[in-house]
């Protein structure tokens, strides 16, 4: 196509969307408008977003309609065409002579002058579509409001109200004003519910449709608030200190009377997380020499730019521990409301020694005028270690070092034989090979383990370390963990270990320093195992015996990197080890038992003489609330006047342990203003029993006994 055709045809598709689009905005902000007015902004919202997404759609329909047959059409009306635009789209090879020098003397007069393929603008209908959506939206907007609503109607005489004509509130607007450390903008709201910083300073400017001789706000704590006419309004003026509920009274009486609720909203102190480090109690390590420290502040309205660091340092031991204060100042960055404050605490600057204990806390205050707020974080604690505690962790650390190659299992040799079987064709021989082997090490350390049971010694090697479960446990299924591995030759070992000599035995040869084996002789005592096989039976150490030659064959296999023809030794082992730890036990006690002697004098003889009645009394529990008993069971008869007066002076004394408060002087107040109304009486007994205390619990009475139980008693009293 040519391409000076090609621009004129995608100007003309341009001109088509705007000029849809312009026809259908103003209509689509009409339903906007109205929704607002009906329904509010967030129904509002929802509507501007539905209409403008038809209204883009319609548009691009409508583009779109101009496809290549309207072009068609459109060219063949222009003179310089000669109704042959069909030939600009076609293919030249499949024209003839004539048609193909037709084609090209087209294409050379839509070159020399390009006809306008633009529509024109539908200037009667945008005109009508804008003329309609104004007046929708004027309307909607300028529409005055009822009772409560946020457009105060034209100044205009209004005829003073009286006895026939009562007044009816018919514009009010209120204007709240947050305190300055909020930061929050003054806004205007026509509702006079509102929820409000603690305080805020509130103007209410009222209108009625008829002018009242007096105007005043009614709290229902008794506070009352006149309001002052000026012109046709009414205003007053009021700090927001604590939640209220309020309604508005006139001269002569309003018409129409609600409730109204103030809820504010305090303001909460600043709340502090640590970061870094993760636990309050830290060890240090060795040589430590820094320490660092994060914290994140989060407020409802601000935190300040600086908090404060304690850093105490805790230096002795006993009775003799010194404590050195100190406080350093930090920067925080981030947000107003959310603030990270970090540190990085130099030990040495501190005079932090090894055994000392050096505490962080951070201090942070929010923006609360006149006086800020604080809040702590919790204490950080590192604790230093001294001389002796290092010496200490490395000896335990040379002492467990070849621990955790026992607590390997004859069922875990056999979970890790099978896996590495599943990775022969991933793995290459070597590596097989020796992972094959590494599993043959630890058949080897079981096999060895088991063997000290009958007695037998390490092959080439110092001793395993003596372990207090004979058999480990971890070979037991899970269904039967507790019933066989704490029944099972464990117990044989066990029974060793109490019948084991615990005196001081001669080393059998010189210490090695660094040895594990040789600390444990020293620092503690080795069994001797041989004893612990005199306490199996021949058929248990029989059963002991055979699962050694199969682990022997298993380590045997394992050791060549043949996994696959070691799992039948291991299962056999496994096997047999089960019955081992079924096996009966032995149980040799050192000492006899010593029972204290009988005393004759405090056997029981059947005398009931001294024997009082255990029959508990029962008493009525006092209520708590009477005066709330007394109106809630007023208010269960339809005849009974409730006592309002007597509940609101209970609820100004325990209002502080009530959750909604308010709930239940909205109640109260709605039934003192239609004390016929049914439903207002249920909801007020319905709130006052979710007031009610809860009694403390009592001393239950025993259950009535069944047949069995009652014979057995007739049959004590009859002995009597």
């Amino acid at each position: 196509m040519n391409p000076a055709l090609q621009r004129s045809w995608q100007r003309a598709r341009r001109r088509q969307w705007w000029a849809t689009l312009l026809v259908v905005l103003p209509l689509a902000l009409a339903a906007t408008a109205l929704a607002l007015r009906l329904g509010g902004v967030d129904i509002a919202t929802v509507t501007l977003l539905l209409t403008l997404l038809v209204s883009v759609a319609l548009a691009t329909r409508r583009g779109r309609r101009l496809d290549r047959q309207w072009l068609v059409h459109q060219l063949d009306t222009h003179r310089v065409v000669q109704d042959s635009a069909d030939l600009l789209f076609a293919d030249t090879a499949t024209l003839n002579a004539l048609q193909q020098r037709q084609q090209a003397r087209v294409t050379a007069a839509l070159q020399a002058r390009m006809p306008d393929l633009r529509p024109r603008w539908p200037r009667r209908w945008m005109a009508l579509a804008w003329l309609l959506g104004l007046a929708v939206i004027a309307l909607a907007l300028g529409w005055p409001r009822n009772g409560g609503g946020s457009v105060m109607p034209a100044l205009s005489s209004r005829p003073p109200a009286t006895a026939t004509l009562p007044p009816h509130l018919h514009a009010a607007r209120l204007t709240i004003t947050a305190p300055a450390y909020t930061g929050q903008p003054s806004r205007v709201q026509g509702t006079l519910d509102a929820k409000v910083a603690q305080g805020s300073r509130l103007q209410w400017s009222l209108r009625f449709s008829a002018q009242p001789t007096q105007v005043a706000l009614q709290f229902h704590d008794g506070r009352r608030l006149a309001l002052v006419r000026n012109g046709e309004e009414w205003t007053g003026t009021g700090n927001a200190d604590r939640a209220a509920l309020y309604r508005v009274v006139t001269e002569p009486a309003l018409r129409g009377q609600r409730l109204y609720r103030l809820d504010v909203l305090p303001d909460q102190p600043p709340n502090v997380r640590v970061i870094v480090p993760d636990r309050t109690l830290v060890p240090g390590a060795p040589g430590q020499r820094q320490w660092a420290l994060q914290f994140e502040a989060s407020d409802d309205y601000g935190v300040a730019t600086e908090a404060t660091l304690k850093i105490t340092l805790a230096q002795g031991s006993g009775e003799n521990v010194t404590f050195r204060e100190q406080s350093v100042t930090l920067a925080g960055n981030g947000t107003a409301t959310l603030r990270r404050f970090a540190r990085t605490l130099d030990l040495a600057a501190l005079g932090a020694e090894p055994g000392n204990d050096v505490i962080a806390q951070l201090q942070v205050r929010d923006n609360h005028a006149p006086a800020p707020q604080t809040a702590q974080s919790s204490s950080l604690i590192l604790r230093l270690p001294s001389a002796e505690q290092v010496q200490g962790a490395e000896l335990e650390g040379m002492v467990k070092k070849t621990l955790p190659a026992y607590f390997r299992s004859q069922r875990q040799i056999i979970i890790d034989a099978e896996a590495l079987i599943k990775l022969r064709r991933q793995l290459p021989p070597e590596d097989f090979i020796k992972r094959a082997d590494v599993i043959g090490v630890d058949q080897r350390i079981l096999r060895l383990r088991y063997g000290q049971f009958l007695g037998e010694e390490s092959e080439g090697g110092a001793k395993p370390p003596p372990t207090s479960d004979a058999l480990p446990t971890s070979d037991t299924p899970a269904d039967d963990h507790h019933d066989h591995a704490s029944t099972g030759a464990a117990d044989h070992a066990q029974a060793g270990h109490d019948a084991h000599d615990h005196g001081n035995t001669p080393a059998e040869g010189p210490a090695v320093f660094g040895s594990a084996t040789d600390v444990l002789s020293e620092y503690g005592h080795t069994h001797d195992h041989a004893e612990a096989a005199t306490l199996l039976d021949p058929q248990t150490r029989a059963t002991l015996k055979a699962a050694l030659d199969q682990m022997w064959s298993s380590e045997g296999e394992l050791r060549q990197g043949r996994p696959e023809a070691a799992l039948p030794y291991a299962n056999k082992a496994l096997a047999f080890i089960k019955q081992v730890q079924q096996a009966e036990r032995i149980y040799l006690a050192r000492v006899g038992p010593e029972l204290p002697p009988i005393d004759e004098g405090r056997r029981m003889r059947g005398d009931r003489a001294d024997l009082a009645s255990r029959t508990l009394p029962i008493r009525a529990v006092d209520a708590p609330d009477t005066a709330i008993v007394a109106v809630w069971q007023q208010l269960g008869a339809t005849d009974a006047v409730p006592d309002l007066d007597a509940l609101t002076q209970w609820l100004g004394r325990n209002e502080t342990r009530l959750s909604d408060p308010l709930s239940l002087a909205a109640a109260i107040e709605e039934l003192r203003i239609a004390p016929d109304c049914g439903a207002c009486r249920q909801t007020l007994r319905a709130q006052l029993w979710r007031a009610l205390l809860r009694p403390s619990p009592q001393v239950l009475r025993r259950t009535a006994p069944d047949r069995m139980g009652q014979s057995y008693l007739d049959a004590l009293e009859g002995a009597r």
